[in-house]
């Protein structure tokens, strides 16, 4: 059986190899990889070497021309495939230069095999392979010697095995041109029988490092994703502080001005009163400003406090009221710092804090479908009415509101936010309404 190149063993493997050339060039054409081109050609240049007997009963001579030809640019083809797996030209960058040279060698060998043919015939091929063979041999196992001193993981030791394997193997089958054939037909064997054997352990070795690298290469794309995914979420984060940075000095501002109209009013007990107040208030601000996120529940105990201080500058005071939905965890509803309290300043200061007579703000919040709702609403003169008399363009907004709109879409990255403000003034009443629409996940 192993002397009959025509058995179903050695149909099996010239089979695989092919197909393990086509798949390898198809993975080429897909990436443009060179590891995937260069192990492709070696696949193909070895499946005809081994094909050669048959090759010759349609091709006369087909062996005395191919035979040392092929097996030249398998070779070459080999080593180019190496410098890539092993990245040579990064890790052995002095000895990548010797590889680059034999890789040349061999591709001029090559058509010099197929002149010695014409010229001197098959006889003259065979000594001269002689000669070369062990040389090969010799520079390629002191590059293994080389590649495992400089280069130690496990892709680059199963290389190593993997060509060791095919390489002892394949001077076994070597010996014939020394010993002659008959010494391996008298114990059943044809000599290319340990070049299959060879391939057969060298493609299955080689598979497992293929496949190695294409895990590690998926991995780090992984990885790649979630670092992206991280960087994202940091550069969301700054934005939101970015923001959060600019409407805090506008608060602040504002309030220091309340305390110095108490001052101004000479109206010492409510200054200072205000002042216990504010600085009450600032005091929860700068602890909730670590984190660009807060739950709904301090976000509330902050506007409370806010709405206190702003009670007192208001003439007459006005009147809060906070209506929640039974069922909802105020605790797990995650939203930027301070995202209400520029609404319901400008309910305060350009709604209730024009009109006469009583003053009321109300805060709803409450849940539709999967979706937190926040509704603010005033008795003021409605927000067409202030934007006449403040001499605003439709298109301006009031910039507390407009950052908090912005940092609440980072927040929920644009995903099913919604705030609109609606004049809801009628003949009978007047007054705005705000309603602020964000997810509850």
């Amino acid at each position: 059986m192993l002397l009959d190149f025509h058995s179903e063993i050695y149909s099996w493997i010239r089979g695989g190899l092919f197909i393990l050339f086509i798949y390898h060039l198809l993975i080429y054409f897909q990436n443009k990889n060179n590891l995937y081109l260069y192990y492709s050609l070696y696949l193909f240049s070895i499946t005809l070497f081994l094909c050669q007997s048959f090759i010759a009963e349609v091709i006369p001579n087909y062996t005395e021309y191919a035979d040392f030809t092929i097996q030249f640019l398998a070779y070459g083809a080999y080593i180019a495939f190496a410098r890539v797996l092993l990245d040579s030209r990064s890790k052995l960058l002095e000895w990548d230069k010797y590889l680059e040279i034999e890789i040349k060698v061999l591709l001029v060998l090559s058509p010099i095999f197929l002149l010695i043919q014409l010229l001197f015939g098959y006889e003259f091929q065979l000594k001269a392979f002689i000669v070369i063979a062990p040389i090969i041999t010799a520079f390629t196992i002191y590059t293994f010697y080389i590649i495992l001193k400089r280069i130690k993981n496990n892709n680059t030791i199963n290389f190593v095995i993997a060509t060791l394997f095919y390489l002892v193997f394949a001077n076994i089958s070597f010996l014939e041109l020394v010993i002659g054939k008959e010494a391996f037909t008298n114990f059943g064997v044809d000599p290319v029988f340990f070049i299959y054997v060879g391939v057969l352990f060298q493609c299955l070795i080689l598979s497992v490092i293929i496949g190695s690298i294409i895990k590690t290469i998926e991995q780090k794309s992984k990885n790649a994703e979630v670092k992206l995914a991280v960087k994202l979420k940091e550069m969301e984060e700054l934005k939101m502080t970015a923001l959060q940075s600019q409407m805090n000095p506008h608060f602040l501002f504002n309030s220091l001005n309340s305390i110095n109209n108490f001052v101004l009013k000479s109206d010492v007990e409510k200054a200072s009163d205000y002042i216990t107040k504010f600085s009450r208030l600032i005091r929860v601000i700068l602890n909730s400003s670590s984190s660009p996120t807060s739950t709904l529940a301090e976000e509330l105990g902050i506007l409370a406090l806010y709405v206190k201080l702003e009670q007192m500058r208001v003439n007459g005071g006005f009147s809060y009221k906070v209506n929640i939905q039974e069922h909802i965890n105020l605790e797990t509803i995650k939203v930027p710092p301070l995202f209400l309290q520029p609404f319901i300043e400008n309910a305060i200061w350009h709604g209730i804090m024009k009109k006469e007579g009583e003053k009321a703000i109300k805060l709803s919040i409450k849940k539709e479908d999967n979706m937190a709702v926040c509704i603010i609403e005033d008795n003021g003169i409605g927000i067409n009415k202030a934007k006449e008399i403040n001499h605003m363009s439709q298109k301006r907004k009031f910039f507390g509101a407009k950052a908090t709109e912005h940092r609440i879409k980072i927040l929920y990255k644009n995903k099913d936010v919604l705030i609109e403000t609606k004049d809801i003034s009628s003949s009978q009443e007047t007054g705005t309404r705000v309603s602020i629409k964000f997810p509850l996940e």
